[in-house]
């Protein structure tokens, strides 16, 4: 059983040193490969631009495994010693041009700001035929906005960005394709006044017009008030002074309909008659029917 363990354990670190002396050799291989030419591996969205004796021998940018001598012939065995491979970028790019000096027709200093895209059209261009490719096309974008956005009318400038953007990206110059830097999306992003003074001075009206806004409301507000209390007093006054006039007849009617019934209307003139002297708040003395002289005793002592 010990025997088995052991030739187990023996044949499994045989197949594991074999296993890693095979990656390592593997890596090496591979390594030896790369730097004799014979291929290369490349990313999505990069372009390998191959120099020999300072020419330009090939260009690969489709991603993917690549056979050099398929591509190079025999020079591929050369370039990685007495040439060079650069890596250039083509992902998509963007970049912001702040507050672009531009004056509107009415002769107001406005500020534009431009957002746009850019990539890597043409390798070999990029890389030879211009220095800062870059900087040549925000220069480029940044003349194009001057030059065709200048002397627009005020209202427009702050209103419409999409037809300026449009004028942006029709007016740029398709220099920048020769120089290997394709233009993509153009789009103004700010508009804004580069005065100091004239800023002050437009916050200073518009402040000014909203308190003559508010003002007009609350006076307007007041005046509807206004109406609607003196309406409604009109109304009431209207409508008492008809209580008032008709309150006689209704009067009458009621006395006219009690006088009928001379017991309840003896009644009802008592039980008023008492009420009144309630309300009236008098100092009241009650005597018997059968006093007599006591009746004048008390008359004559106030109480």
């Amino acid at each position: 059983m010990s025997d088995i363990l052991s030739n187990l354990g023996g044949f499994f670190g045989a197949v594991i040193g074999t296993f890693v002396v095979l990656s390592i050799a593997w890596g090496i291989l591979k390594l030896l490969l790369r730097l004799f030419g014979w291929y290369v591996i490349v990313q999505e969205r990069r372009a390998h631009v191959y120099t020999l004796f300072g020419k330009v021998i090939g260009v690969i940018d489709q991603p993917g495994l690549h056979i050099l001598p398929n591509k190079l012939g025999w020079r591929a065995f050369l370039v990685n010693w007495l040439g060079a491979c650069k890596i250039v970028d083509m992902r998509l790019d963007q970049q912001y041009l702040r507050s672009q000096p531009v004056n509107s027709e009415e002769g107001a200093p406005m500020g534009i700001g431009v957002w746009y895209e850019m990539f890597v059209s043409d390798p070999t261009s990029y890389m030879f035929k211009n220095a800062d490719p870059r900087g040549s096309l925000a220069a480029n974008v940044s003349n194009s906005t001057i030059r065709s956005l200048s002397n627009m009318p005020l209202a427009t400038m702050l209103e419409d960005r999409h037809n300026m953007s449009q004028m942006v990206r029709n007016e740029v110059s398709e220099k920048s394709n020769e120089w290997g830097y394709q233009l993509g999306s153009v789009y103004i992003r700010k508009v804004h006044f580069r005065d100091i003074d004239m800023i002050k001075q437009i916050e200073n009206k518009v402040v000014n017009r909203l308190r003559q806004v508010t003002s007009a409301i609350k006076q307007d507000g007041a005046n509807q008030v206004s109406i609607i209390a003196s309406t409604a007093e009109r109304q009431a006054a209207i409508e008492f002074a008809k209580a008032q006039a008709i309150r006689p007849q209704i009067v009458g009617a009621a006395l006219q309909t009690l006088n009928k019934d001379p017991d309840v209307a003896k009644a009802v003139f008592d039980v008023l008659e008492v009420q009144r002297i309630l309300d009236s708040k008098a100092n009241l003395t009650l005597v018997p029917p059968s006093s007599g002289v006591l009746n004048d005793l008390l008359v004559s002592s106030g109480k």
